[in-house]
């Protein structure tokens, strides 16, 4: 009995040391969620308890309402999601100052710690960008930090909109040149592309670029109205109007979740094969041009992807795209006890390296908070009042180059953060 009680052991040991974790994410535009219809709130409920997604990333979201809306609607699916803070866009001044197409990004809180949240400014939309770390049982020793960046390319078929695209995405990557090139990197959006051939795809994934990118399924070519691509379409649900959104049928791929070729190889955190799809899409030939509800777009007889009719037709009402999903898998051994889990409350904006302003975000229900600045002596050089779930700035440019400590007094966290 003994001998089999340490090949149990020994054999148990080898399941841990084994033990490999998956994380589900899904990028998802909500069609101008909630202005054409809060109502759509039971329908994204019933596709988010579907797939569970420990990383839910959305564009077209349109207020703090709509984004408190569909946290509520998670946490009573699963009470660990969290948010990022949502900011409203900063960028479309010259181009009617609508500001109501955001991106967001919700994440499993037993999963991921959010460390940080930043915004790369363009001429047309912000790109977000969260800086997420596995809560692993070694993430003292060994981090694994994921770069995640949602955005919403310009829409169109002319030259103009292309030009548009391109100039985007050319922030995005001079932004991408500043991080480490061997970081872990997410880029989820709807990318409004209608060709791999397209300049702005060749620059996502130009292997020249400091941080390349590549799409993880693989699905090169011209997408747009070609029946051949119509496993990767993601977009329009829909034949007829009145609903808002395009009403073409099912004929474009144009969202995506797009990966650093790092995560094809490396043994940290990578790709799940053959885990990307478009969620909802049977891979029925026939649903080329059809609505995503109709017969057309029925389970194939013998296949093993079967989206119900049901489910079908709340991804019909819900928005005229598609969820991208995809998966991702670690060696690293996570966590499972909530008591371990840390949750954050307070964020940099643009990270930890300041040189003439440092911005933050405090996320709290307790008023008439302050914050304080030490050096590395523990002396008191400065404070101030925080500004309540919102961005708050802190002219550091008279403090000499070195660490700083930031903290809030009513909290126990305390940040380090570099004055350049």
């Amino acid at each position: 009995m003994k001998k089999i009680g340490i090949l149990l052991c020994f054999c148990l040991g080898i399941y841990q040391a084994n033990a490999q974790e998956n994380i589900k994410t899904m990028f998802y535009n909500l069609l101008n969620y909630p202005d054409i219809s809060s109502d759509r709130i039971d329908d994204l409920e019933i596709i988010l308890a579907d797939y569970q997604p420990d990383i839910f990333m959305v564009c077209e979201l349109n207020d703090v309402f709509g984004a408190n809306q569909i946290l509520l609607k998670l946490q009573g699916i699963n009470p660990d999601y969290q948010q990022a803070t949502f900011f409203t866009n900063t960028s479309d001044d010259n181009y009617g100052d609508f500001n109501d197409l955001q991106n967001l990004l919700y994440y499993d809180s037993s999963k991921f710690i959010l460390e940080s949240q930043d915004i790369v400014q363009t001429t047309i939309r912000d790109f977000n960008r969260y800086t997420i770390k596995l809560n692993s049982v070694n993430q003292a020793t060994n981090p694994i930090r994921l770069e995640v960046f949602v955005g919403h390319l310009k829409a169109g078929n002319s030259p103009e909109d292309e030009a548009k695209r391109f100039l985007m995405v050319e922030e995005l990557m001079s932004y991408l040149s500043n991080l480490d090139a061997n970081s872990y990197v997410l880029f989820a959006g709807d990318l409004n592309l209608y060709t791999s051939n397209d300049i702005t795809f060749n620059k996502l994934t130009d292997p020249t670029e400091h941080i390349p990118l590549t799409d993880p399924v693989n699905r090169l070519g011209d997408w747009h109205n070609e029946s051949s691509f119509v496993d990767v379409f993601s977009q329009s649900t829909r034949t007829q109007g009145g609903l808002g959104g395009a009403s073409g049928g099912f004929d474009d791929r144009f969202d995506f979740i797009l990966t650093s070729e790092n995560m094809l190889t490396n043994t940290d955190l990578y790709y799940l094969a053959n885990s990307y799809k478009s969620f909802g899409n049977n891979l029925n030939p026939a649903c080329f041009n059809s609505a995503i509800n109709s017969v057309d777009c029925a389970p194939l007889s013998g296949s093993t992807t079967n989206y119900s009719q049901a489910l079908r037709n709340t991804l019909h009402d819900m928005s005229d795209h598609l969820p991208v999903v995809m998966e991702l898998q670690t060696n690293e051994q996570l966590l499972s006890t909530s008591e371990f889990v840390a949750t954050s409350t307070l964020q940099f904006i643009r990270g930890n390296v300041a040189e003439n302003q440092l911005s933050f975000v405090l996320n709290s229900t307790q008023k008439d908070n302050e914050y304080i600045i030490y050096d590395v002596l523990a002396r008191k050089l400065t404070a101030g009042k925080v500004k309540m779930n919102a961005i708050t700035t802190i002219d550091v440019s008279n403090l000499p180059k070195g660490i700083y400590y930031l903290k809030i007094d009513t909290y126990a966290e305390t940040k380090k953060f570099i004055k350049r």
